[in-house]
């Protein structure tokens, strides 16, 4: 599989792209900046590129940037994307004294993401965080979901060689505003706990 990883040289992007690297899959790690992703990019064995070339002939892309970036970033590439799917993994979160809350939009960035680009959309990774994938594969499973049947296979493949469980098909894209606020969810709890908290899901065949 052929991956572009935009936003691959921030902390969730790089690890992700690493563990990808690892598990053989051919990797380009995206960024605004051409030397930053070459140079993160080396580090880990893969290609570097601008964001608009990365994508160029990937299977995929993966849209890790951060949630404040997700629209403007995807906007800026509707065209070099084209139709090649869209993997988002970002969770608007909002901070608070009582704890972390998920966005106020009622869409999730996921279904935004998708109006605004020509490509299917799905979502997912949203249990793991940079620190779970910073030395190997997350633990638990990864959740992913969406509308169109060949982006989610590709989108659940791509996940299963991260998390040392079962990439999990969650259902139609709309599901991803459950899957953006679990985000929040796990956040307390390693606030909480002072943890790593991952998902694992039971009682499936």
């Amino acid at each position: 599989m052929n991956v572009a990883v935009v936003g691959g040289t921030g902390d969730f992007g790089a690890n992700l792209a690493a563990r990808l690297v690892e598990a053989g899959q051919e990797v380009v790690v995206g960024s605004r900046d051409r030397e930053r992703a070459q140079a993160a990019a080396a580090e880990i064995g893969a290609s570097g590129a601008p964001n608009v070339e990365a994508v160029d002939g990937a299977d995929i892309v993966v849209l890790a940037v951060k949630a404040e970036a997700a629209l403007s970033t995807a906007s800026e590439l509707v065209e070099a994307i084209g139709a090649t799917p869209v993997l988002s993994v970002a969770s608007e979160l909002r901070f608070t004294k009582a704890g972390v809350l998920p966005g106020d939009e009622g869409r999730s960035l996921a279904e935004r993401t998708q109006e605004l680009l020509n490509a299917p959309v799905v979502a997912g990774l949203h249990s793991l965080a940079a620190a779970t994938l910073a030395g190997g594969k997350a633990e638990g499973d990864a959740l992913v979901c969406g509308d169109d049947v060949e982006a989610k296979q590709l989108a659940l493949e791509l996940a299963s060689l991260v998390v040392t469980g079962r990439a999990l098909d969650a259902g139609p894209l709309a599901s991803a505003r459950a899957l953006e606020g679990l985000t929040a969810v796990i956040v307390n709890l390693n606030k909480r706990y002072r943890a790593h908290a991952g998902v694992r899901v039971t009682g499936l065949a």
